[in-house]
């Protein structure tokens, strides 16, 4: 790689396995509704560890499709985070459900028990943490509250809770994203895990469209959607499981390049580390920048460097639709505002260098120092 060539912020690891996949899909002439969907359910059930697994389209239609089958309707509230991607909000609003924000822990960034506790009311239907940049959300502790739980584990492929459980395997149905920047990518899709079979057969019929196995194509016995996967992308997540060890272990590798090269820098926040026995699994590397800075300055002057990066993530209830649907405003959720307003997600993935871990860092470094000066 060039010194003046950009590096991106994210890349997916493909290869001839993928390849060649998707080829046999093509010439068996069946692209959907094919023996891979079922194959790379199998396979992902067996990874995680839970009797059975749905693949959907994305992880958003994943956790639509989760919220209805733990009963959320008209008039719901769900309790959530407002330190996530859009998604696990708006899901609330297809089913005419309200999301209930609270705020989130200083140091994993995940939704806090205690502020979800206290912001169940006579209404609240469930429970949706989202396992934040892969760090296992603490779901003993929301399972103590005593309402369903639909876990937004679209960022958290490879995480462990501290008791040797992989994040989706404790039995609430859990969604993962396979978007091209995830730990697993079929370019779009998701995959629902769980452990109640009843509800994976509604699950499974609702994605195509309300059709039960053992009905004829064009007879439907209940409201549906179209969230079906592919057989292509099938094949490419089936080929995405047999390297995903690999691709985690890369990911850990860059992510501890990162930790080495950036401390030290007054003011930086860097994701938390394992602890407790939660083990993360690496989605994105997020830097909190010093609060005397401004955050979309910092991102500008990296671009100067030829350095890719994103503001990760923004607050969703200052978000113009929900400050205008729900009248939030600032200060409302203070953790989750401070820390949405200084994070920054640097480049990261697997097949990432040194050399370029090393001079993203050194061009934070010389981007921080002039303006903190």
């Amino acid at each position: 790689m060039s010194v003046d060539e950009e590096i991106p912020l994210a890349r997916p690891v493909l290869g001839e396995a993928e390849e060649a996949g998707v080829i046999e899909v093509l010439r068996s002439g069946q692209l959907s509704l094919g023996p891979r969907v079922p194959a790379f359910e199998q396979a992902f059930a067996q990874r995680i560890g839970v009797p059975h697994a749905s693949a959907v389209s994305s992880g958003t239609t994943g956790l639509h499709l989760c919220l209805r089958a733990v009963g959320v309707s008209d008039g719901d509230e769900v309790v959530t985070s407002p330190f996530s991607f859009v998604a696990s909000a708006n899901v609330c609003l297809y089913e005419r459900a309200r999301p209930v924000f609270a705020d989130i822990d200083p140091v994993t960034l995940n939704l806090d028990p205690a502020a979800a506790a206290a912001a169940v009311g006579e209404r609240t239907a469930a429970l949706l943490p989202v396992h934040i940049f892969g760090f296992p959300a603490d779901i003993p502790a929301f399972e103590g509250i005593g309402l369903p739980i639909v876990e937004d584990a679209c960022e958290a492929l490879g995480a462990v809770h501290a008791d040797g459980t992989p994040v989706g395997g404790r039995g609430n149905p859990a969604v993962f994203g396979f978007y091209a920047n995830k730990q697993l990518t079929t370019g779009e899709g998701g995959m629902i895990t769980l452990a109640d079979g009843a509800m994976k057969e509604r699950i499974d019929s609702e994605r195509n469209q309300g059709r039960a196995p053992d009905m004829g194509w064009l007879d439907h016995d209940r409201l549906g959607f179209n969230y079906r996967l592919s057989d292509i992308a099938a094949a490419i997540g089936l080929a995405q499981l047999d390297r995903l060890d690999g691709m985690l272990a890369g990911r850990a590798r860059v992510a501890a390049r990162y930790r080495e090269a950036l401390t030290g820098i007054e003011g930086l926040g860097l994701p938390c580390e394992d602890r407790g026995g939660d083990r993360r699994g690496w989605f994105v590397f997020v830097v909190q920048v010093p609060r005397e800075l401004r955050r979309d300055d910092v991102i500008r002057g990296l671009r100067a460097h030829g350095v890719q990066s994103k503001p990760y993530l923004p607050a969703i209830h200052l978000m113009s639709f929900y400050r205008e649907r729900f009248g939030h405003r600032e200060g409302e959720f203070p953790v989750c505002e401070d820390v949405a307003a200084r994070s920054v997600a640097l480049p990261f993935f697997p097949e990432m260098t040194d050399g370029q871990v090393e001079r993203v860092a050194g061009a934070l470094r010389t981007v921080l120092e002039p303006a903190r000066t």
